[in-house]
């Protein structure tokens, strides 16, 4: 008889799932100029209308199940760093979808107050520093948080997100190696995609990937299918406790796919087509409601949670079309002191 504790538990993990997929497929929508009707039948522009999120927009469609399986072990104030396909980790992380939808309109009610939008989304009352526009930027601040933990004897630890793309910059050698020298508490996660931008990453990338490198270090790595979000939940629960205890970094190398092009007006022609369908085959939403099926929950229960997820979506666009723009002064604050002041 199936476990309790593993049906409410893979629930919860799919109610993430599905928040992060609504969430994505409605910013796709009103960056090409969409808005009273979004979702995946909705894949085209609306009429010509103007965007509502402006500048780049990275989906992490097809990724959500390592966002959701990591952050369900995390704490508050466990911090985590992200990248610039960001949106996953920091609604997973606890942050409010509302004021993240106000972000990418670029309202003042954002978590930026508009002017991070959709790669540099920051929330540090849940823990989220901040995702990055710079590859592999964000995982020395991780590293940072980490031996801020460590300095300060707290029994939190860090993680740090990042696509496979990273592992081929500078700053992710040196933040092994500074995480191993001095024994932190950070948990790395690789997002490996499988893309970098519009390349394939296994063309451009030597030896065994990023579980190999860590291991080179003395890290612990696992791998993992990072499709799966009921093995993504059971690998991080493991590393996360043993990091929290141990105080000891350790590496998590998650196997994914990403649906989307590189950014949302990209349709991604340079890859091949049976490629993305055999991806799709494994989508990770999909194979969660399968997970869900043959534990006895009757489908109709991930139904009712896709639609709380749109209906929540959707309240959300229309308070971010709703909400004031940020005043023409605030374009003054929170940015490097000149000295004199002679811009105010």
């Amino acid at each position: 008889m199936p476990s309790p504790d593993r049906e409410a538990t893979l629930l919860a993990l799919y109610r993430t799932m599905a928040r992060i997929r609504a969430f994505e497929d409605a910013a796709e929508v009103a960056s090409r100029g969409g808005l009273a009707a979004w979702g995946p039948q909705t894949d085209q522009a609306t009429g010509g209308a103007p965007a509502q999120v402006r500048g780049p927009l990275h989906l992490s469609t097809g990724q959500e199940a390592v966002p959701a399986g990591v952050c369900a072990h995390l704490k508050a104030d466990d911090p985590i760093t992200s990248t610039h396909r960001g949106h996953g980790h920091t609604l997973a992380k606890g942050a409010d979808l509302t004021r993240m939808m106000m972000e990418l309109f670029g309202k003042a009610g954002g978590f930026c107050g508009g002017r991070g939008g959709s790669m540099h989304i920051a929330d540090f009352s849940v823990g989220m520093l901040g995702a990055n526009g710079v590859v592999a930027a964000s995982i020395p601040i991780a590293v940072g948080a980490a031996h801020a933990i460590r300095l300060q004897g707290r029994p939190a630890i860090a993680t740090a997100f990042f696509g496979d793309g990273a592992i081929n910059r500078g700053p992710f050698a040196e933040s092994l190696n500074w995480a191993a020298a001095y024994h932190l508490p950070l948990l790395f996660v690789c997002e490996d995609n499988q893309w970098s931008a519009t390349t394939r990453t296994d063309t451009l990338s030597a030896g065994g990937g990023a579980a190999a490198r860590a291991r080179a270090y003395g890290i612990e790595a696992v791998e993992v299918d990072g499709n799966d979000v009921e093995a993504v939940h059971a690998c991080a629960g493991e590393l996360v406790a043993r990091v929290r205890a141990e105080a000891r970094p350790a590496l998590i190398h998650a196997r994914t796919y990403r649906f989307k092009g590189h950014v949302s007006v990209d349709p991604a022609a340079y890859r091949d087509p049976a490629e993305l369908a055999r991806a799709l085959e494994r989508d990770p939403i999909a194979l969660a409601r399968k997970q869900l099926s043959e534990l006895g929950v009757a489908l109709a229960a991930a139904t009712v949670i896709d639609d709380e997820a749109r209906a929540e979506v959707t309240a959300a666009l229309a308070a971010a079309a709703a909400a004031p723009w940020p005043s023409v002064t605030a374009a003054f604050e929170e940015i490097q002191s000149t000295g004199a002041g002679q811009w105010l």
